[in-house]
């Protein structure tokens, strides 16, 4: 196992050949059914308060678990290319991507919705979630 992370209610395991092991409330990120053949050499995995988020070898991120928690990613996925790092807080995630710009979803009021602040999310280096 190279890393575990856990949401309310779910946990998730990298595995040493990148693939991914959840258990846990299937409504809070453990059950990845719908996602499973897609969990291939995953790099870092990050979880909200009921979702998680991984970034894959390529770059890309795949999502998830509860909805309302960042589960779903649509909404922003053609921005999510050469992501870098995520982190999280209670219901939205951040992506850093390669370039230094950052790609928000999830609960708008918990940071989901960074637009007021986009043009200043240039060279980032880190992000840290309370």
């Amino acid at each position: 196992v190279q890393q575990v992370q856990a949401t309310d209610r779910a946990f998730a395991a990298i595995l040493a050949d990148g693939s991914v092991v959840t258990w846990g409330d299937p409504d809070f990120g453990g059950d990845t059914s719908a996602v499973q053949d897609q969990l291939r050499n995953v790099q870092q995995v990050q979880a909200t308060g009921g979702a998680f988020a991984a970034i894959l070898a390529d770059g890309s991120v795949l999502t998830w678990g509860g909805q309302e928690y960042g589960g779903d990613s649509s909404a922003v996925q053609s921005q999510l290319g050469n992501v870098q790092q995520l982190e999280a807080t209670a219901v939205a995630f951040a992506a850093i991507l390669a370039e230094g710009s950052v790609v928000t979803w999830g609960g708008p009021v918990f940071g989901g919705d960074s637009s007021k602040v986009q043009h200043q999310l240039r060279n980032v280096q880190q992000v840290q979630a309370t």
